[in-house]
Order: structure tokens, then C-alpha cells, then sequence
């Protein structure tokens, strides 16, 4: 009995110490964690840029499933795009309508080219608070809220969206003046919102051009979330 008592004192012990030992950016991660682990959830991300900014994006919507099948509809300029992406092969519906495997568009110029890159870079939202994450300075909590600065390399990189310039000149962007910051939402210890926002310089051909943006992730139908395409669609990444 008393042996008993002993096991499950030490064991109630020590999982109070791995509670006091978890840090902010522990809690985070294991958040989005519990979310990928999730049967199926859907989102909605929301990119806001100034009154008046040449390019203002559509809203970005998705839904993933545990088996790792992606399915996201981004509005460009009043233009739909659907993509699917499940492991390595990704696919998409091109000018005509038709669902295209990447593999079989990868020689294709123009918009194919652009919307296989688009598909072999989905990432639901479980995998890009990783990379977030990555890019923050210390986490503060407060009650399910946890928020930070983001480091300048970190608001460098996602401001290239994770994909950093090579430098001025005719090469690729540079950035200077780079700061932002990030907070996140946990629910009943899933994560269930993120927002950075980035704001800096960005050089290109020796141009310079102001970056004011604001990224909004929002998860729902955590568990009822079904992803309705053709079956011929799915068969392009299976």
C-alpha cells in the first residue's frame, strides 16, 4: 500500500515538474501539435496591407486531413485557385479547368509553372507555426494568448513568405528596416489562431518598397471537416 502511494506520489511529482519546466514556446508547439494530430480541421487565412497598396491578396481558404491530403482555394486578383497536395506530389486546376498533376506540368511555362510552386508549397496551418515559431524572440504568456516580437531575420523571412532574396540589384529583394511581431490562440490546448505582422524595406532593381502586412490564420470545424474533390483529383497525388 504503501508502495503504492509512494509510485503515485513520485509520478504526480514529477508531471507537476514538466508542467513548471514547459516553457510559452513549449505550450505553442505542443498546440499545434494536438491540432495536427486532429482528425480533420478547415481555416481561413486573411492577409490585410494598407488602403491604397498595389497588390491587396484575397482570402486564402483550406482544409486538411491527418493523412497529410491538403485542399486550398486562394483568390488572386478576382482569379480562384485550387490546389491539392498530399506528401510529395502535389496537383492543381489549370486554365482549362482540369485538375494537372505538378510532375506533368513542371516543363510548362507561364501560370503551370507558377501554380505547381504554389502546390508543392502548401503547408497547413500545424506546420507553419513551426516555422514561425523559429522566428520569434522570447514568448509571453497571458491566459490562452501568447505573444513576441519576431526576431529581424525572422521578419525578414517571412517577409519572403520563407523564401529570403539573395540581395539588391537585379539578383532577388533585399530588406532592411525589418521588424514584427506574432501572437497565438490556444483553445482547450489546440491552437486555434495565429497572426504575424512584418513591416520593413524592400529593395529590388533599386527600387524601394514599403512592406506593411498583417497575416491572420484562423482554425475551425476542428473534427467535421471533409474534403470534397473529384476523385480524379485525388488520384494525381495518391
Amino acid at each position: 500500500m504503501k508502495r503504492s502511494m509512494l509510485i503515485g506520489g513520485a509520478a504526480l511529482l514529477a508531471g507537476s515538474l514538466l508542467a513548471l519546466a514547459a516553457t510559452p514556446k513549449d505550450e505553442v508547439t505542443a498546440a499545434a501539435k494536438k491540432l495536427a494530430d486532429q482528425p480533420n480541421y478547415s481555416w481561413k487565412q486573411t492577409v490585410t496591407v494598407p488602403e491604397g497598396s498595389q497588390f491587396q491578396p484575397g482570402p486564402t481558404t483550406g482544409k486538411a486531413q491527418k493523412d497529410g491530403l491538403l485542399w486550398v482555394s486562394m483568390t488572386m486578383r478576382d482569379n480562384e485557385m485550387q490546389m491539392l497536395r498530399k506528401g510529395d506530389k502535389a496537383a492543381y486546376i489549370d486554365q482549362d479547368g482540369n485538375w494537372q498533376a505538378v510532375a506533368e506540368g513542371d516543363s510548362s511555362e507561364g501560370p503551370g509553372r507558377f501554380m505547381g510552386m504554389m502546390a508543392r508549397n502548401l503547408r497547413p496551418p500545424a506546420a507553419q507555426v513551426e516555422q514561425v515559431l523559429t522566428n520569434t524572440a522570447t514568448l509571453k504568456k497571458d491566459g490562452d494568448t501568447y505573444a513576441a516580437d519576431l526576431t529581424e531575420d525572422g521578419a525578414k523571412n517571412l517577409m519572403m513568405f520563407g523564401r529570403r532574396g539573395r540581395g539588391g540589384g537585379g539578383e532577388g529583394p533585399s530588406i532592411s528596416n525589418a521588424k514584427g511581431s506574432v501572437k497565438f490562440w490556444v483553445k482547450d490546448g489546440v491552437l486555434s489562431k495565429f497572426e504575424y505582422k512584418v513591416q520593413g524595406t524592400m529593395t529590388w532593381n533599386n527600387n524601394d518598397r514599403d512592406i506593411d502586412r498583417t497575416t491572420t490564420v484562423e482554425i475551425k470545424d476542428v473534427g467535421t471537416t471533409k474534403i470534397d474533390v473529384p476523385e480524379d483529383a485525388k488520384k494525381k497525388v495518391s
